[in-house]
């Protein structure tokens, strides 16, 4: 009986120092993992910050919106496209304002006036079409209603002469 019993603390003695070995390697390799990934950008941040081109190809929408197709309506026709999309997101609508005015002029879109308040207004115009992008903060998300629509006149033409 004694036999076993010096057995069964030898199996004891070794598999706890198997675990204090696994418990200290283990703590190791985390903490080199988070090392790793603080010293790199991540994919994931770098997809977010450039912006996506949905139905309509020159108007920049933030990666971080998701589209709700249910509500999005496009209509297309060889070299032309209208309609609106519908997005939600976990968004500031300051910075998704700033958004819209920096991105947009790089797809030469013209910012024509701006209305904010609790329902934000951004409206832009190209030669042949009108941007309507409608901003409303919710509790707990950001609602944005992109719409654009063709200008039956030149630019210059209209109430903006």
């Amino acid at each position: 009986m004694a036999r076993m019993n010096h057995r069964s603390t030898g199996f004891h003695n070794l598999l706890l120092m198997l675990m204090i070995v696994l418990l200290f390697s283990g703590c190791s390799m985390f903490s080199q993992k988070k090392e790793d990934t603080a010293a790199q950008p991540s994919a994931e941040h770098t997809e977010e910050s450039s912006p996506l081109y949905y139905d309509f190809g020159d108007v920049p929408v933030p990666s971080e919106l998701k589209l709700i197709t249910k509500s999005s309506f496009v209509y297309r026709t060889s070299g032309f496209s209208a309609g609106v999309l519908v997005l939600n997101g976990a968004v500031d609508v300051g910075s998704l304002i700033e958004f819209f005015e920096n991105n947009m002029a790089k797809d030469k879109w013209r910012i024509i006036s701006t209305f904010k308040s609790p329902r934000t207004l951004l409206l832009f115009q190209k030669e042949t079409r009108w941007c309507v992008i409608n901003i409303t903060d919710d509790k707990f998300s950001t609602h944005v209603e992109i719409w654009v629509a063709p200008t039956t006149n030149p630019a210059d033409s209209g109430l903006l002469k």
